[in-house]
């Protein structure tokens, strides 16, 4: 399998206070989750001023972006209405921002905690719901923020009983495509969208390990892909660890490493100093960065 470097729309871009080329640089995203039960976490915490220093120490360790989060995606969890997310997030954004100038993006799918998360510092929308949320696509393109269109099939805490697809990744790749002709129908600029293939959002182990197999196929739609495999249960899975082990990290690793080989130019972690260093070797590997 030969190393596969995507054709990208707008490589260079500017997103918040930074600036990147995507074609030449992978970024590190660091997770910061204000939820009681993210399942993936171990670092999550209800306290605003811990899940400001979990973002500290992430900037720290070399992450250029922090992704904050107040509502888990799993389907298993009391009703959140939107203005307790807001009540989560704000509190962090603001926090994060009065101490870095990195990227900010918030993981939601409700226009009114987007809004909230703008005026508080955000710069990216993270959407698990493929902009479907009424709303949604049009305060982005009215605030020019920028936006991942995630696929899912239910969205956040909806239960999808044994998810089944023909073709996954060519599924995944018809979703996006459709979701990303409807953001830029929406005045979305396309170098405002970046796209993600949802590894485990209703998907069992064999989809998302097709996923990252066959990413080429994503990230061939041009538009900076990321990818979210961090200790998620696919790599436990495939590994048979347990949660919270190094194997398990060191599968997380390996996961982004593989897609990055595939065109992927951002990864979303919760062990931040390893996945940085091994992007940056991975960077030197493909020759995306000289030495």
């Amino acid at each position: 399998m030969q190393a596969y470097y995507p054709e990208l729309i707008a490589p260079v871009r500017r997103i918040g206070r930074r600036e990147f080329d995507f074609a030449r640089h992978i970024v590190v995203m660091g997770i910061v989750n204000r939820t009681p039960n993210s399942g993936l976490d171990p670092n999550r915490s209800m306290a605003v001023t811990q899940a400001v220093g979990r973002a500290e120490q992430a900037l720290r360790e070399g992450a250029e972006w922090i992704d904050v989060g107040g509502r888990a995606f799993r389907s298993d969890q009391p009703p959140l209405s939107p203005a307790e997310e807001i009540d989560r997030v704000v509190p962090v954004i603001r926090g994060i921002r009065e101490l870095s100038d990195a990227v900010i993006s918030v993981d939601t799918h409700l226009p009114e905690v987007a809004e909230a998360s703008y005026k508080a510092g955000a710069d990216v929308i993270n959407d698990t719901h493929g902009l479907r949320s009424p709303g949604m696509a049009g305060l982005i393109a009215e605030t020019g923020m920028s936006v991942i269109i995630t696929h899912s099939l239910g969205g956040p805490g909806e239960k999808v009983v044994r998810p089944t697809y023909e073709d996954v990744v060519s599924e995944v790749a018809a979703f996006l495509r459709q979701r990303v002709d409807y953001a830029v129908g929406s005045g979305i600029e396309p170098e405002k969208i970046i796209i993600d293939p949802g590894h485990d959002l209703n998907k069992n182990t064999e989809h998302s390990n097709a996923l990252s197999r066959r990413l080429g196929e994503i990230t061939a739609m041009g538009y900076p892909t990321l990818v979210a495999c961090s200790n998620k249960h696919f790599i436990r899975e495939s590994l048979g660890a347990e949660r919270g082990s190094e194997e398990l990290r060191i599968g997380t690793i390996a996961a982004n490493t593989m897609c990055v080989y595939q065109g992927a130019r951002i990864v979303r972690v919760h062990d931040v100093a390893g996945n940085v260093a091994a992007m940056k070797a991975a960077e030197l590997v493909l020759g995306l960065a000289e030495s």
